[in-house]
């Protein structure tokens, strides 16, 4: 791949601490991204608020900014540095979330920054929960009987529309953080006053508790290259939170066809939105069928 000669500066946005959902091997790929774009010839600007990595280590970027992993810090430093691009997409939900922020509040146009990976639109087709749903529909894929709401009042409407139980899944958040099921409305107005402290979206969906937990993650190029790395599948069914089950890569219960099923979706789903990097696609899948949906 020829080098981009009109890019000279570009900045890396890192993960910051390391929280339960998004580990160190934010870290490690952030740290392996400023090496090899140092060796390309481009200065590397790191904003990386973690002293416990190597990541922000003075050799590893030419300028490293230990500030807080915020819009009004990030905005200051784009400002002050003036790179040519931004490379968000390996600081995991952290540096997504800046990306989104810094282009709606006009702060790339302003200072004329690309981002480089995938775009803020493809970013944001995949974080919103309406918009990615929307693309499912649209590729003739099923995906779980949902509405997106704001309130707690529309929360507790669409959860008696789709029948109980149901989970919350708040946007543009960590590893399901503020989200979880409810099998009646009691249960509901708790858990929304949660997770709209998380975000001010949430999407209430369908329960599918038993079905297996499924998800492929997929690497694409910009020349529409596409491989899954690998497969994962959660020990215990739908229904118990990620953070509190095993996770098995590759997939241990699927059978041959199933596999190539959903691996075939994955790469058609990470097409479609128009990934530039590394994504995961998640499924529920049916145990007594081959029937599945998309989750996120």
């Amino acid at each position: 791949m020829p080098k981009r000669t009109d890019i000279k500066k570009v900045m890396v946005i890192g993960s910051g601490p390391i929280v339960i959902g998004q580990a160190a091997e934010f870290d490690y790929a952030g740290t392996q991204a400023c090496l090899a774009l140092k060796e390309e010839g481009y200065e590397v600007v790191l904003a990386n608020s973690n002293p416990a990595t190597i990541m922000t280590d003075t050799h590893i970027a030419d300028k490293v900014y230990m500030e807080p992993l915020t819009l009004e810090y990030v905005a200051k430093i784009i400002r002050y540095e003036r790179p040519d691009a931004i490379l968000p997409g390996l600081g995991g939900q952290t540096g997504l979330n800046l990306a989104v922020q810094l282009a709606r509040k006009g702060v790339l146009e302003e200072c004329q920054v690309e981002i480089l990976g995938t775009s803020f639109e493809s970013i944001e087709m995949a974080e919103d929960r309406e918009k990615f749903k929307e693309l499912c529909l649209s590729i003739g894929e099923p995906v779980l009987k949902s509405d997106v709401v704001n309130t707690i009042e529309d929360g507790k409407r669409v959860a008696r529309e789709i029948g109980y139980p149901v989970v919350l899944r708040p946007a543009f958040t960590l590893g399901g953080t503020g989200g979880g099921f409810a099998d009646n409305e009691e249960e509901l107005n708790k858990l929304a006053e949660k997770a709209f402290s998380f975000s001010p979206q949430v999407l209430v969906e369908k329960s599918l508790k038993g079905w297996k937990e499924i998800e492929y993650e997929v690497v694409r190029d910009k020349y529409d290259n596409c491989i899954t790395v690998c497969n994962m599948e959660n020990f215990d069914p739908l229904g118990i939170h990620t953070g509190e089950s095993i996770v098995i890569a590759p997939s241990q219960t699927l059978t041959n066809s199933e596999y190539h099923k959903l691996r075939a979706l994955s790469i058609k789903i990470v097409r479609h939105i128009g990934i530039v990097g590394e994504c995961n696609v998640q499924y529920a899948f049916d145990p007594q069928s081959e029937d599945y949906r998309v989750i996120e």
